[in-house]
């Protein structure tokens, strides 16, 4: 039979925030024998002692400070249960996932991240990312609500609605120092396949992986982002093509070389995406949000080297 009650907590806190039985009375709106009589009883159904008293003030025992320093974790639990609950009844998730693609820094959503929590505190938020294939799996597996920056078109088979917010274009690029850089353009399939490429690698468990760039029987380095990505091609241990506002980035500062390919990579459309019947008022809040005009111009910002 369980002896603790999270109402005794609450007046074991009072009374030892207060240091008093009366003075913990009037914070709780209770009467002093109403206090009296719980913390009795608390201590008659534990068999130990609580308190020591000294005339009007009390003390925790060391029994006390025990029971109270992990009775304080479960009033805080109790009290954030009791939001969320509150928030599901008005229709508030108590959690909600955002997945963003593995390209685009989770830095560029801070803003929005700041607003929400203005608005809907109680709701737990969670970023993660995922690459290529592997974002749009995320979502399909639930292991996320909402897409923002979900490369391409999604898989075939629905269960979900896309919009798209923006394209990017891209750049075959390599390092100064890099072999290629000193060959004639356009480069040819024959020029690249005597090469390494660096690849992002798809992060997809079940889905079919993507493949960009890469030639058949190609020497290729995956990697597990778009910024080490550009990071190994900045280094010279590799070639690729990188998103346009970076890789110019990147040339303006003479750290890469753009090439002209025989078989360049066509823009991509990136999107926002979610499951279909979901309608909670936070993944309402975002889906506004992330259709705002400025939304991909900031992902843009937060490119790999697009900044630095």
């Amino acid at each position: 039979m369980l002896r603790l009650s999270l109402e005794a907590l609450q007046i074991v806190d009072a009374i030892d925030r207060r240091g008093s039985f009366s003075s913990a009375g009037k914070e709780l709106h209770k009467v002093p024998s109403t206090i009296s009589y719980t913390v009795a009883k608390l201590e008659d159904d534990l068999g130990v002692q609580v308190f020591r008293r000294n005339g009007p003030k009390v003390m925790l025992t060391a029994a006390g400070q025990e029971l109270l320093k992990e009775g304080r974790y479960l009033l805080k639990a109790a009290q954030d249960l009791e939001h969320r609950v509150r928030r599901v009844a008005s229709g508030w998730e108590t959690e909600l996932s955002i997945g963003i693609d593995s390209m685009f820094s989770a830095v560029a959503l801070a803003d929005d991240v700041r607003a929400f929590y203005e608005v809907a505190q109680q709701t737990r938020l969670r970023l993660s990312q995922d690459t290529l294939s592997g974002t749009w799996e995320a979502l399909l597996d639930r292991r996320v609500d909402l897409l923002v920056g979900a490369p391409g078109d999604g898989p075939a088979g629905g269960g979900y609605i896309a919009q798209p917010i923006g394209m990017l274009d891209f750049v075959f690029a390599v390092a100064p120092t890099h072999p290629l850089a000193q060959v004639a353009e356009p480069l040819s399939r024959g020029h690249l396949q005597q090469y390494r490429a660096v690849v992002v690698a798809d992060s997809a468990r079940q889905m079919a992986p993507r493949t960009v760039g890469l030639l058949l029987g190609q020497d290729a380095l995956s990697v597990p982002s778009m910024q080490v990505k550009f990071d190994y091609q900045v280094l010279g241990l590799g070639f690729g093509f990188l998103p346009g506002p970076c890789a110019r980035a990147a040339i303006a500062r003479g750290q890469l070389v753009e090439k002209a390919v025989e078989e360049p990579k066509p823009s991509e459309t990136f999107y926002l995406a979610w499951r279909v019947g979901e309608d909670g008022a936070a993944l309402r809040w975002w889906m506004a949000r992330m259709r705002e005009p400025d939304v991909f111009a900031r992902l843009a910002q937060h490119l790999p080297g697009h900044s630095a």
